[in-house]
């Protein structure tokens, strides 16, 4: 994980006003044990009026950046929408998903953490029951055991912070008791 890569990301994110919370593997590996992963996840309540200094607070020769329509299009579908902004030198991929407007994310934007990633510099994560929902959403998706190892990694070092309670009431709302019993055997 290339963490100079990340921070230079989230801090444009922040320079542009933009709310935002990291999920997926690097929030897993945040909350439990360590894994390669080459991108991150971000979660981003994106205003359309934003678009416009979003792409040009990448340059060009430095990131691929999907122009203002494409931007525009995964913004109006929502959580179903992605886009992802690419380090042209390292490779360093940062995947986008504009907020739905869905309780589960709404729930995870009021209670996401700010969390040191290194020497003193604090981001915004997802708490860590949404990143146990969502990777229990997309195993139940795809059927890839790194969601399963992520979540178990995430309950052996973090699980007294983990109101697995909570976890347990959103499986059964959104369907995934199945899917969260695979965790805990």
């Amino acid at each position: 994980m290339d963490l100079k890569n990340l921070l230079t990301f989230l801090r444009k994110m922040e320079g542009l006003s933009l709310d935002y919370m990291i999920t997926g593997s690097v929030a897993s590996i945040l909350y439990g044990k360590p894994r390669l992963t080459q991108d991150m996840d971000v979660v981003v309540i994106f205003p359309i009026s934003k678009i416009k200094a979003f792409v040009s607070s990448f340059d060009i020769n430095d990131y691929y950046c999907p122009p203002d329509e494409a931007i525009k299009e995964a913004i109006q579908l929502g959580e179903h929408g992605h886009m992802n902004v690419i380090d042209q030198k390292t490779g360093f991929k940062i995947d986008i998903y504009p907020a739905g407007n869905d309780d589960l994310t709404a729930w995870g934007f009021e209670n996401k953490k700010r969390v040191e990633l290194i020497a003193k510099e604090e981001v915004w994560v997802a708490p860590p029951e949404y990143v146990i929902l969502k990777k229990l959403v997309f195993y139940k998706e795809g059927g890839s055991q790194k969601h399963i190892e992520d979540i178990k990694g995430m309950l052996e070092v973090s699980g007294d912070q983990i109101n697995t309670s909570l976890v347990e009431k959103w499986t059964r709302k959104l369907g995934l008791s199945d899917e969260w019993v695979l965790v805990l055997k």
